[in-house]
């Protein structure tokens, strides 16, 4: 559709509007000197979360259009955000490479490793900036317990233990395509789990279980799931995941060294009871999803790709950097499967 916008706004197209994409427009309407294209597969939606931006943010320019007519004109737009499913991820991603639009995409990159890797060479090819959505390298306290590791204000880290459990499963259309708990859901654990540790995994061993609804086993999936990684200076990291922690959303990672402990998620709304006498921390309604959780890092990471498209900074989160992780989630998955502990040089090794 024809484009009218302020010369100085960045032109972002914002393609996928079920409920992350929403969050992510809400987000995108708030940066000054924002002209915002809404995209999605159903058009009369698409128009619906632009007229509703719109009118919530009146003197943002906001409206809507095709994937099609966006890549169509590739010369309308500085930047792309991409909140589709999983499974539309690649093709979106080559598309902006061969349109040479820079992108932010939430994760995975792609569906496999295979995908993984030509959307990456894709991208080295078009020269374009990429950031992949680890949202929780924008969490104050993850930064905080980085800054911390980094500095040896921990002495030398010896165990690390991260969990993400969501509080009720995810329905079934969502686990067919989700590619599984390890690549959707634990995947973040092992990206935050390399930022702040600044160390690599190297080998790891992994249990699953289905404890809940039979169509997890249906998609050769996991509801119930924990993995142990040993980093390549021996420190040892458990990992849990579950989409049945019925007391609420519960994302920590604790990390211990010989001299301190650094502890992200310890706060007013973990979900935890304790039933020692006389104790009543935590004492605030649990967090009950991911987006909750994690609202204010979708919007300073937004801001974070806007200054990406807009040249101030490098990308926080280069699609690069994703690989890694789902070399770390691949090699899970086919411990869990294999029931035997798996290197992670015979992932890269691919």
């Amino acid at each position: 559709m024809t484009q009218q916008h302020n010369e100085k706004a960045t032109r972002i197209a914002l393609i996928g509007v079920g409920r992350i994409g929403v969050g992510h427009g809400a987000a995108l309407v708030t940066i000054p000197d924002i002209h915002l294209t809404i995209c999605d597969v159903d058009p009369h939606r698409a128009q619906q979360v632009a007229d509703d931006l719109a009118t919530q943010h009146p003197g943002t320019t906001v409206n809507h259009a095709t994937p099609d007519e966006v890549f169509a004109h590739p010369e309308h737009y500085d930047g792309i955000v991409i909140a589709t499913p999983t499974a539309t991820h690649e093709e979106l991603i080559l598309r902006c490479a061969a349109a040479k639009l820079p992108f932010f995409c939430e994760k995975p990159v792609a569906v496999d490793l295979d995908g993984t890797l030509r959307c990456i060479r894709a991208v080295q090819a078009a020269g374009i900036a990429s950031q992949i959505g680890f949202q929780r390298r924008f969490d104050p306290a993850y930064a905080e317990a980085r800054r911390r590791v980094h500095n040896g204000e921990l002495g030398e880290v010896h165990r690390v233990h991260m969990m993400t459990c969501d509080q009720n499963p995810p329905p079934e259309y969502f686990v067919a395509e989700s590619g599984g708990i390890w690549r959707d859901c634990l995947i973040h654990d092992f990206d935050i789990l390399r930022w702040v540790t600044g160390r690599e995994v190297d080998e790891v061993f992994a249990y699953g279980a289905v404890r809940g609804a039979d169509y997890f086993r249906t998609h050769g999936d996991v509801d119930e799931g924990v993995a142990l990684l040993r980093m390549d200076d021996d420190t040892l990291v458990t990992a849990h995941t579950s989409r049945n922690n019925g007391q609420g959303y519960d994302v920590r990672m604790e990390i211990s060294g010989t001299t301190a402990n650094a502890t992200v998620g310890l706060e007013p709304k973990v979900p935890l009871v304790s039933v020692e006498p006389g104790v009543t921390f935590p004492d605030d309604e649990p967090w009950v999803d991911f987006i909750a959780r994690f609202r204010h890092c979708y919007d300073i990471e937004l801001r974070a790709f806007v200054d990406v498209v807009r040249g101030i900074t490098p990308s926080p989160c280069p699609i690069e950097d994703a690989l890694e992780a789902l070399h770390i989630a691949l090699a899970v998955g086919k411990s869990r499967e294999e029931g035997r502990p798996v290197k992670l040089s015979e992932i890269r090794q691919h």
